[in-house]
């Protein structure tokens, strides 16, 4: 290729996998209803775009490192110890009993539909057991099912990439393995390939100690001195051992997050936006070499299969995992009508299935366009029926408003009692013990853990939540985790003001949605409160006394409305109205003595 056809397939697969998400997350669905359509039209249509082309015999090492990395990030985000109460013993059974069933299943159904050999049934068995939080997250975000059954899916999603990665690339080599003349040089090549990726995550991840823990490298230095140690011991472990770098990967990603002498940030906002581009390059790319001829026999056995995927296999996995617990009918319905296939089963596909077609094993390569057809199928239907599907086995959750305020003064615990009596389920957080302590006496949801680690971490302990209020009585930390978490959470986050004449380390100069208007800062309500003011809920269909503070919206929907600098909401008919009310003579002592 020339260099002018080289920049246009470069620039071109770069924007087509960034404005396909962009247009995804603007018409609210997950990202591969765009990225394979448009990947496969487009590698259809422009030649530059065929990445086996563009970078020719380096296409496949690149897919086999970019996975690596997808790995690594995954295994990070799954912190075995919180994985418990009532979803460890459904999430543990969707894993080892769906993994197996799936994997056995679509092995025996693949090899007769697809005309393809057993061990090219057994390689596409084991690709198909993936799903993803890549894909199951932004459906579950649309759909909105109760928390109970949002966290089982979300672990399920979360622990099924690395698991997934790790059995195909097991399956790959004992595959790889039986194309030789003697079976028993053949087990011995299969067990040195297992130990050069078990070894490669000792290794690699005894180096991370080194940079994390012994030379304590900043965030920015620390987070690409991972992604270089992931990507040269994965490229190290494949040039020993092909394809051995995802083993290892995945066991360098796990070590870090549960080991204890780990230490890493709860946001690791520089990975999270390199797996997002690499999500999207890849989808396009592997569409991309997905050709109309090499459907042209695929399209309607694929087909078939993904039928009896989503008909048979997964209906069976969710009895068997959830049989014998306290599950409703509903949720457990909901859990057999959710298994999409994702970029995991995407990326090994394309990874192996060029290795298996060169060692000349019968149909290893409809591998790959069969697992085209099976995540284009999955990720569709999944898309266009789990809200209805959720709706008519009413497990979706109400579309009340579901707060979290962070603080524990007493006016913030106030607020939240009157938020409560308005019909709302609120959850609190603090830091020091006595507000936590006054949290639990006033009968309140108090969020476990720490709050950034909780928000943010891929665990979802605080899904759910619609919005974040921070009403500390510090300004520099309302306006910092504020800024941490906007775009991290479902919902929206505010922040109560700080005082204009405060110079702190950085509010008020940094922007955000702040609450209750220039003059209601949380100096201000704190001062107020303890002259005696009250927070109180009324009907907003009564006129409030002109001196009383209209702080919140409760719609007679159940949705939670802020007053903040830049609007103030209008009531309507049937709202509800949180207020404040001014001081009362004599401070907040002489409020209570006089009753209520």
């Amino acid at each position: 290729m020339t260099t002018n056809q080289v920049l246009i397939g470069v620039g071109l697969t770069l924007v087509l996998a960034v404005g396909s998400q962009i247009l995804a997350g603007r018409l609210r669905i997950p990202a591969l209803i765009v990225l394979l359509p448009v990947g496969f039209a487009a590698g259809a249509l422009v030649d530059e775009l065929d990445p086996q082309r563009l970078l020719g015999p380096a296409f496949s090492p690149l897919v086999s490192l970019a996975v690596a990395v997808i790995l690594y990030d995954a295994g990070l985000g799954l912190d075995l110890r919180k994985l418990k109460g009532h979803t460890r013993r459904v999430v543990v059974r969707l894993i080892w009993v769906g993994t197996l069933i799936t994997w056995v299943l679509g092995t025996l159904l693949a090899a007769p539909l697809l005309g393809m050999d057993r061990r090219a049934a057994l390689m596409l068995g084991a690709i198909l057991v993936v799903s993803g939080p890549t894909v199951v997250g932004p459906l579950l975000g649309f759909v909105r099912p109760k928390e109970r059954l949002q966290h089982v899916l979300v672990w399920e999603g979360s622990l099924i990439d690395p698991v997934g990665g790790i059995l195909g690339a097991l399956v790959f080599h004992l595959v790889s393995a039986s194309t030789e003349r003697h079976v028993g040089s053949g087990a011995v090549e299969f067990i040195a390939s297992v130990g050069v990726g078990l070894a490669g995550g000792v290794v690699g991840s005894w180096l991370l100690w080194v940079l994390l823990r012994r030379l304590r490298l900043g965030e920015i230095l620390g987070t690409t001195a991972q992604l270089a140690a992931v990507i040269a011991v994965a490229a190290f472990c494949d040039v020993v051992r092909e394809d051995s770098g995802l083993i290892a990967a995945v066991m360098m990603g796990l070590a870090v997050a549960n080991l204890p002498q780990f230490d890493v940030p709860a946001r690791r906002p520089f990975f999270e936006t390199l797996v997002s581009l690499i999500l999207g390059l890849l989808f396009i790319s592997i569409s991309a070499t997905v050709t109309p001829q090499s459907l042209r026999h695929v399209v309607l056995p694929a087909l078939a299969l993904t039928a009896v995927l989503v008909l048979l296999v997964r209906p069976l996995v969710a009895f068997v995992s959830t049989l014998g617990t306290d599950l409703t009918r509903g949720e457990r319905g909901f859990i057999g009508w959710m298994a999409p296939r994702g970029i995991v089963a995407a990326a090994t596909a394309s990874t192996f299935s060029a290795t298996l077609v060169a060692k000349g094993i019968g149909g290893a390569s409809k591998i790959l366009p069969a697992t085209f057809v099976v995540i284009v199928a999955t990720v569709t239907l999944y898309g266009l029926t789990a809200s209805a599907v959720a709706r008519r086995l009413d497990v979706v959750r109400p579309a009340r408003s579901r707060p979290l305020l962070v603080g524990g003064e007493p006016w913030v615990v106030d607020l939240a009692v009157a938020l409560r009596t308005a019909g709302l389920e609120v959850l609190m957080w603090a830091g020091p013990d006595r507000q936590r302590e006054r949290i639990g006496r006033a009968g309140l949801e108090l969020a476990p853990g720490e709050l950034l680690s909780a928000a943010t971490g891929e665990e979802a302990e605080l899904e759910g939540i619609t919005a974040v209020f921070f009403l500390t009585a510090e300004d520099d930390f309302n306006v910092l985790a504020a800024t941490i978490l906007r775009g991290s959470i479902e919902g929206s986050v505010h922040r109560v003001g700080s005082q204009r004449e405060r110079l702190g380390v950085v509010a008020p100069f940094t922007g955000g949605e702040v609450l209750f208007g220039t003059e209601l800062t949380g100096a201000a309500l704190t001062r107020r409160y303890e002259e005696g003011a009250s927070i109180v809920t009324r009907s907003a269909d009564r006129d409030a006394p002109a001196d009383w503070d209209l702080l919140f919206l409760v719609r007679g929907d159940g949705r939670l409305t802020p007053v903040t600098e830049a609007s103030r909401p209008l009531p309507r008919p049937g709202d509800v109205a949180v207020l404040l009310t001014p001081a009362a003579p004599g401070g907040r002592t002489a409020r209570l003595a006089a009753g209520p």
